[in-house]
């Protein structure tokens, strides 16, 4: 896990090695452990490393092959480094370091850009190739590893954060509205190649292209192609596995879980796992000590007292006795006040929820014993997790004309968690996408028409909301809604230099999960069915039947009623710049909150993104 950046300049001047290292160092969280600058002519490549494998000085970067033709900077992790190596070696490669980053450079000379489809992690990555003036760069499958760029009529950028793109910036940023309106009225980001920065965009998960050195590009003539689509391997897979009874889907799914956590225990580092209390965390948890015999694991969790509904403690609870040393955060409204200047700034951009601020916690804590963690982020995309995707599913239900299984489903839904808000979720994802967006503006009187007048198309009301498949509703989460779970992970990780890894993001695993029946992921009233009966036996039996959905949940209701945060949610809302914003209608926010205040109502994520994309403008904009 390191840090990447780099300028190519179109003029044909040689970069300044200065430049890049003052790019770098906005980035040194990082990889605190070394840093190195590569400058050959208008090319310009930094690397900041976090050691991982290989802890001696041969892994350092940027890496240049015995040639001296080929050179990487690279950020991730290929977990199969090692099938990867013996392979190249078979074919007469040799290495000098243990590192997966020789691998991949091998990889690429051997095999060039399909050196992609045999590497199963995470990464961001870019290769100069001296010989032919190119640079090659990628992006891993699902959007793990982060990384940005900007064209400009001199130079091209890249980094992976957006500030150290700012360190090199000619001129002041502007805000990208378009990501504000999806952000305002969807609680989304990152669903597209923008970023809340104008004419700074991130190449998209399973995207790469080649540059050729000895011309010059515009953001429109970019040679971007997309290299993995989840799509059409998860069809090919679907050819493959057939109609498998529940006992063989169920033990593949395990052999192949097992499987994606030891590939991610692959470190000379110590490492950890993040216990929330929910099914995926704790599946992990489980399956690296009763599985995989793992004896001395490190867990890191976030509880608020037993009083508070955030609070996960009674099944975190279930571990005791099975976890050797169980670590604890407790977020607080304080704490969050006195980090606010800070996480917004290693956010790079505004997050829709405080839920990362946990994240961000326990990453804190578990620095002091570990330096790799395991995470739960990707199960609900690939197992139908959120408690939306059965009103979805009923939709699918309805229109393919399977009103039997509909209506038990729905009977045995309501049955089970004495609720018909799956039923309102069916409704509204039956309206068209117009009318989709039309609901959730009105949800928000709090914005100003005219803004909203400006931007009334959306990928997240067409695309996500709109499929007709569990399959094609499976593939449209990880297309646009997936990304931003993993680059808040990725920031609140790197920004305490640690490493995250996600099992469930296992490239075999995802395929397979989204390829099976839709009846072995949602049943009876129940979601990610298939891994809940993978873990008999393994998991404690409490939190396998589970049936509620909390994740990393802060009791920011509570904590914005605090008089403290009363004193930042006024100072927001009756600023100068809050209302020449041109997104928000002041009088209304100000009622929400007295509202919010007098507990008639939770608006909390609406006074979040108040308080976010303000201070955001102030630190990055303004």
């Amino acid at each position: 896990m390191c840090g990447i950046a780099g300028i190519i300049r179109f003029d044909k001047s040689k970069v300044n090695k200065v430049q890049v290292q003052a790019m770098l160092k906005t980035i040194k969280h990082r990889g605190p452990d070394d840093e190195g600058v590569f400058v050959d002519g208008h090319i310009g490549l930094g690397h900041v490393r976090l050691s991982i494998l290989d802890l001696s000085a041969a892994g350092h970067q940027p890496m240049t092959d015995d040639s001296g033709r080929y050179t990487i900077v690279q950020n991730g992790e290929a977990y199969n480094y090692i099938e990867l190596r013996e392979e190249l070696k078979a074919l007469g490669y040799s290495f000098h370091t243990q590192t997966d980053t020789e691998v991949v450079l091998n990889g690429y000379i051997e095999w060039g850009e399909s050196v992609l489809d045999k590497l199963n992690g995470m990464f961001a990555l870019a290769i100069y190739d001296q010989e032919r003036q190119t640079l090659f760069m990628a992006r891993d499958r699902f959007g793990v590893k982060p990384l940005y760029y900007h064209v400009g009529d001199e130079q091209m950028i890249f980094a992976s954060e957006i500030p150290a793109i700012l360190e090199a910036l000619p001129g002041k940023p502007k805000a990208n509205e378009n990501a504000i309106f999806d952000y305002l009225v969807f609680n989304r980001t990152d669903q597209t190649e923008e970023t809340f920065f104008s004419d700074i965009y991130k190449l998209q998960h399973g995207c790469c292209m080649t540059l050729d050195l000895k011309q010059s590009y515009t953001k429109e003539n970019l040679p971007i192609r997309k290299w993995y689509d989840l799509a059409q391997h998860v069809s090919e897979r679907k050819s493959k596995i057939g109609h498998l009874t529940l006992d063989d889907a169920e033990k593949h799914y395990l052999e192949l879980f097992k499987r994606a956590i030891e590939l991610r225990l692959r470190t000379d580092v110590p490492w950890g796992v993040c216990l929330s209390g929910g099914i995926d965390s704790s599946s992990i948890t489980a399956t690296v000590i009763k599985e995989i015999k793992q004896a001395d694991v490190h867990s890191f969790s976030a509880v608020y007292g037993k009083d508070s509904d955030a609070d996960e403690s009674q099944f975190i609870d279930e571990f005791k006795g099975i976890v050797p040393n169980m670590h604890y955060v407790h977020p607080d409204a304080k704490g969050l006040l006195a980090h606010m200047e800070d996480y917004v700034r290693i956010q790079g951009e505004p997050t829709p929820t405080t839920s990362p601020y946990a994240h961000y916690c326990v990453m804190e804590e578990a620095k002091k014993y570990v330096k790799v963690t395991l995470d739960g982020q990707g199960a609900d995309e690939a197992l139908a997790g959120y408690e939306y995707i059965p009103g979805l599913y009923y939709k699918t239900l309805f229109i393919h004309l399977k009103w039997g299984r509909l209506a038990k489903e729905i009977v045995q839904y309501k049955r089970l968690h004495h609720s018909w808000r799956h039923v309102k979720y069916m409704a509204f994802f039956m309206l068209p996408s117009c009318m989709r967006t039309k609901v959730r503006v009105l949800q928000r009187g709090y914005i100003n028409p005219e803004f909203v007048a400006r931007h009334k198309d959306s990928v997240i009301a067409d695309k996500l909301y709109g499929a007709n498949t569990m399959e094609e509703m499976l593939v449209a989460h990880f297309e646009y809604k997936l990304e931003h779970l993993l680059k808040w992970g990725d920031r609140n990780a790197m920004a305490h230099s640690m490493e995250s890894r996600a099992p469930f993001l296992d490239k075999d695993l995802v395929e397979y999960s989204i390829a099976l029946k839709d009846a072995l992921k949602i049943r009876g009233g129940y979601t990610k069915f298939i891994l809940r009966e993978a873990m008999k036996g393994i998991m404690p039996e409490k939190v396998r039947t589970r049936v509620d959905k909390k994740g990393f949940t802060i009791p920011q209701d509570e904590w914005f009623r605090t008089e403290a945060f009363q004193k930042v949610v006024m100072n927001v809302i009756q600023s100068e710049s809050f209302a020449k914003r041109g997104f928000f209608n002041p009088d209304e926010a100000m009622k929400l909150y007295k509202r919010h205040l007098n507990k008639e109502i939770n608006v909390s994520k609406d006074i979040w993104k108040w308080i976010n994309l303000e201070l955001w403008y102030r630190t990055y904009i303004d």
